[in-house]
């Protein structure tokens, strides 16, 4: 299972679409083991359509754990 440092989480209103590099993401054609650094930057995502710069990591610096403390 990915570190929390490798998973993303959208930070939109409506979507909370988290990005598991383990998982990838099919139908953006965005094979299993891809981390999010290393996705296109216009893949977007797939639920509400908003780019990569609305996602954040969910440990770490500037993560999403960070901005709750």
């Amino acid at each position: 299972m990915a570190d929390p440092e490798e998973t993303y989480q959208c930070q939109t209103v409506n979507c909370g679409c988290i990005y598991d590099p383990d998982r990838g993401d099919r139908k953006g054609k965005i094979p299993n083991g891809t981390q999010f650094k290393n996705m296109p930057d216009e893949w977007c995502c797939p639920v509400c359509g908003a780019g990569k710069k609305m996602f954040k990591s969910l440990a770490g610096p500037g993560s999403v754990k960070e901005e709750q403390e």
